[in-house]
């Protein structure tokens, strides 16, 4: 059964999403859409089997379209998955899924309706380092889990439109939210605006769960390092996921305290192997766009479906409001 599937926004990352699909056997890439002409006459050569638009009503006419592919602007996702959803047509989204939790929900209602699949793209869950983490974490190895903390850091570019925490903090939510495997129930964050008022640059997040689980995020394009880095602490061993290290993408650590049995409720220090696993080399989007397809054709839920990208809006939309509290406070006290 071949698939057929429409790509709608080519501007940063749309063409690598058309790129993929019409790569995948079994798959089909039959439409671009793209408001601008000039990005369809600039990737039109790259796709000549596309039939190229300006109008997504284009794609949602097309009784042979089975799935669009929407990397359009952030505030156009929850819209235009919704449209796309009742037109009958499987939904992939960039993410996030929405910019506030009650677009995410008519989007996530509009899939439950149409009966349709609706896929998040958040990225990084198909990433096969963060895969071997989490089959780690799972696995007891590192014991019970104290605690995680992500750093998501750049001298990257200003944006206008959104803060670090949008731009930035839902790769980072995606993952705390797969690894933990659940809610948190208590939301904090502070931030700065140093280079455009009332833009923060950088943020910092605090999650609470109640496993006990806790987690911290650190994001920020306004810094000298580049890092893309998730660090998970268990009660035996710690491990970390580095996406910029080439070579050791995920790094255990034998390292903790043991209870001293010379003493009664002392705890020694220990530190012993590190190591790394084997991670697969493979492209993470390849393996995102290959399971969406899979889902389409066999009925399955997505990794990244629906009820995952919503609680990412979710999680994004409550320390959102602890930034505005905080700024609301911070004002208060001059």
């Amino acid at each position: 059964m071949t698939i057929r599937l429409g790509v709608a926004g080519l501007g940063y990352w749309g063409p690598n999403l058309a790129r993929n699909f019409a790569a995948l056997p079994g798959c089909e890439l039959t439409w671009c859409c793209d408001a601008s002409e000039a990005s369809r006459e600039r990737h039109a050569r790259a796709f000549p089997s596309a039939r190229f638009t300006g109008e997504l009503e284009d794609l949602l006419g097309d009784p042979e379209l089975d799935a669009v592919v929407l990397a359009t602007p952030v505030p156009t996702h929850a819209p235009l998955a919704e449209r796309v959803l009742r037109a009958g047509k499987h939904c992939f989204v960039e993410k996030p899924l929405a910019q506030s939790v009650a677009d995410a929900e008519r989007a996530v209602a509009a899939a439950a309706e149409s009966g349709r699949v609706l896929m998040v793209g958040h990225l990084l869950e198909y990433h096969p380092g963060v895969a071997k983490l989490k089959e780690i974490a799972e696995s007891g190895e590192l014991g019970d889990i104290h605690y995680i903390y992500s750093n998501r850091l750049n001298l990257g570019k200003l944006r206008a439109d959104e803060n670090a925490l949008w731009s930035l903090g839902a790769h980072d939510v995606s993952v705390v939210l797969h690894l933990a495997d659940e809610e948190p129930f208590e939301l904090d964050a502070r931030g700065e605006s140093y280079t455009q008022p009332g833009i923060e640059d950088v943020v910092f997040g605090y999650l609470r769960f109640p496993s006990g689980l806790a987690a911290h995020l650190h994001l920020s394009w306004l810094d000298p390092h580049k890092e893309r880095r998730f660090t998970v602490v268990g009660s035996k061993r710690m491990a970390t996921f580095d996406d910029m290290d080439i070579e050791r993408k995920v790094t255990i650590y034998d390292k903790g305290f043991d209870e001293d049995s010379g003493s009664y409720g002392e705890y020694i220090t220990r530190s012993g192997d590190i190591w790394s696993p084997r991670i697969p080399n493979r492209e993470p989007l390849r393996i995102e766009c290959e399971h969406f397809v899979e889902c389409v054709r066999n009925g399955r839920t997505p990794l990244s479906d629906g009820a995952s990208g919503l609680r990412v809006v979710r999680v994004l939309e409550g320390l959102q409001a602890r930034l505005d509290a905080s700024r609301r406070e911070q004002g208060a006290a001059i």
